[in-house]
């Protein structure tokens, strides 16, 4: 009975991935790249949501800050492509670069580092205090991002052309969205790796019983610590796929709203499954282009799905699909 489960949620999870593609190319086809448009949003708000589910999905880290990740991504790439627009040096007189690995390995690492920080204080604390002290490690950067004038402070930072990816138009909408897709099908792999490795198993079992995984050995600190920092570096990348895609960099991007939409995606889709953020950032990004041009108050409408969700269907839209709530 568990296998026929298992196997159905994979089935779900597997249609959920190709239909992304799908849309797009059939929207590519008929003309409507605004669609692909879409659709690329949906994949970089996965990857995204992917990256918190690690850590809340995985280690049951209720992270308030993941904005934070999100946003320094993406003033990654701001500031890197600004730079080598203008020919300016950075500080210390690096150059900019207008390469997308290049700036994802920056995003990448400044991510990571910024986490490693953060989760080395706030892991120390658990429940309500560990979910207020990411928000306000997130809020910290969110001010500092608007008393920053020589990257635009409050109004943000404008990026004129789209960054390059060798071989690759990445100004035409469908090429773009490829690359956004592959590295969400790279982070969802990613996240199957960790969940079905030995160091996932300790991760969830320190989420469940930190005292037990200590008298095994193993120290549920720096498994977290690491979980969080893993968590930070893949939703950093999608902060500087969404910077190229909207070519503008904001302080927006690292506010607590940011942060409580990228919740909702894991819960809406099935916290801890392996499509659950592709599913709720399908949903949201459809909730906010269908009911967007009707009302104002669109999220009124997703409060009220996420609601019932939360009451009648504990494994999200996937779990839904599948027939069966998991645990664990």
């Amino acid at each position: 009975m568990r296998r026929m489960f298992a196997s159905r949620e994979a089935t779900v999870s597997l249609t959920l991935l190709l239909a992304l593609p799908a849309a797009a190319l059939v929207a590519q086809a008929s003309g409507e790249t605004f669609y692909v448009t879409l659709a690329t949003r949906i994949a970089i708000l996965a990857l995204a949501a992917t990256g918190l589910n690690l850590a809340l999905g995985l280690g049951g880290l209720v992270s308030f800050g993941h904005a934070a990740f999100f946003g320094i991504g993406g003033y990654a790439c701001g500031i890197l492509a600004i730079h080598a627009y203008n020919g300016e040096p950075m500080i210390f007189g690096f150059p900019g670069t207008q390469t997308m690995p290049v700036i994802w390995l920056v995003a990448l690492v400044a991510s990571g580092l910024a986490a490693a920080g953060i989760g080395a204080i706030s892991l120390r604390t658990s429940g309500v205090y560990f979910i207020m002290i990411t928000l306000a490690f997130a809020q910290m950067i969110y001010y500092f991002a608007i008393s920053w004038p020589a990257y635009g402070g409050e109004d943000g930072l404008s990026i004129f052309v789209r960054n390059n990816f060798p071989g690759v138009n990445t100004l035409k909408p469908l090429p773009y969205f490829l690359i956004c897709f592959s590295l969400l099908v790279a982070g969802l792999f990613f996240f199957k790796l960790v969940r079905d490795s030995r160091f996932g198993a300790a991760l969830q079992a320190a989420r469940q019983n930190p005292v037990r995984v200590a008298a095994l050995g193993i120290a549920p600190f720096r498994i977290r610590l690491a979980a969080f920092v893993l968590s930070a570096m893949m939703t950093g990348v999608a902060g500087a796929l969404y910077v190229d895609l909207n070519r503008f960099v904001s302080p927006s991007m690292l506010s607590w709203q940011m942060s409580g939409e990228l919740i909702v995606l894991v819960v809406l889709g099935g916290t801890g499954r392996l499509a659950g953020p592709l599913a709720g950032a399908a949903l949201y990004v459809l909730f906010e282009f269908l009911l967007g041009g009707m009302t104002e108050r669109w999220q009124f409408f997703l409060g009220l799905i996420l609601l019932l969700v939360v009451l009648f269907a504990r494994g999200g839209v996937v779990g839904l699909l599948a027939g069966r709530a998991r645990h664990g």
